[in-house]
This record gives C-alpha cells, sequence and structure tokens, in this order.
C-alpha cells in the first residue's frame, strides 16, 4: 500500500504539520516501547495500533495515522538497533515526564496492554506486562507528586 503524499509530509515534517506534535511522539514513545519488547510482532500491519490512534484520536484520522507511522518508525528502529532501543525508550520517556509533568496523564495501561498478543511465548509476554507495569508506576509516580 502506497502512502499518500499528505500521509508522507505529515510523517517527514510532524514538527512543522501537527500541532502538539510532542504529545504525539511521547503517545508513540509508549506504544512502541510495549511491541517492541515482542520481537515477533508483525509491525507490517499494525492493526491494533490503528485501532487505539483511532482511539485516542476520534474523528482526526491524518493524526491517528500519524501516530500508527510514529509508532512502525520507533519500533523499526529498535529491531535494526538504529540509535534505538527499550531502554533508551524508557529513559526518554522518563525525561519526557519530567520536562512536562502532564504527560503522565497520557500513560493509559488499558491501551497498552491491548498491545499484548498472548498467543505468543511467555517470556515475551511477561517482559510486556513488566515494562506497562513501570509505566503504570511511572504515571502513579508523578501524577501523586
Amino acid at each position: 500500500m502506497k502512502m499518500s503524499l499528505k500521509r508522507f509530509l505529515f510523517s517527514s515534517f510532524r514538527e512543522l504539520f501537527i500541532h502538539h506534535h510532542s504529545s504525539l511522539e511521547f503517545r508513540a514513545k509508549l506504544i512502541a516501547v510495549v511491541i517492541a519488547a515482542d520481537e515477533e510482532y508483525d509491525i507490517s500491519e499494525l492493526t491494533n495500533v490503528k485501532q487505539i490512534s483511532l482511539e485516542i484520536y476520534p474523528g482526526d484520522e491524518d493524526r491517528a495515522e500519524t501516530l500508527r507511522l510514529t509508532v512502525k518508525e520507533y519500533v523499526e528502529k529498535v529491531r535494526t538497533n538504529n540509535g534505538l532501543d527499550i531502554d533508551s525508550l524508557i529513559f526518554a520517556i522518563e525525561r519526557e515526564i519530567k520536562e512536562v509533568p502532564r504527560y503522565a496523564k497520557k500513560i493509559d495501561v488499558d491501551y497498552l496492554e491491548n498491545l499484548i498478543e498472548y498467543e505468543h511465548h511467555g517470556d515475551t509476554i511477561t517482559y510486556q506486562l513488566r515494562v506497562i507495569e513501570m509505566l503504570g508506576r511511572l504515571k502513579e509516580e508523578n501524577l501523586t507528586n
């Protein structure tokens, strides 16, 4: 499937074309860190990410698609060792919450749990659940402070 020119431009120039692009990037990191924890996850379609994106941004299909594409970019960078790994994503999430505390409210454990494909290996599921638990604790710690 070819990407439309509009979506290509949104993906390439998010900072210019997307209102509150840093918020979208933060959400993409949250989703990507859970997906990247599952090495068998098929990122070619990201069907459940598309569904979650549409729930996060109802009525804004372009923004939802930009979120999906951004998640895909992050996961591909992790998988190809392109200067990013899961630990780096987690550190970036922690740093961004410290810089912008309201981002902690954007951590939705239910959405993140919907990303887990339970037919995969038990160790992978456990790892993903631990990542989600850590994000949940991070949210709670920052909302109570």
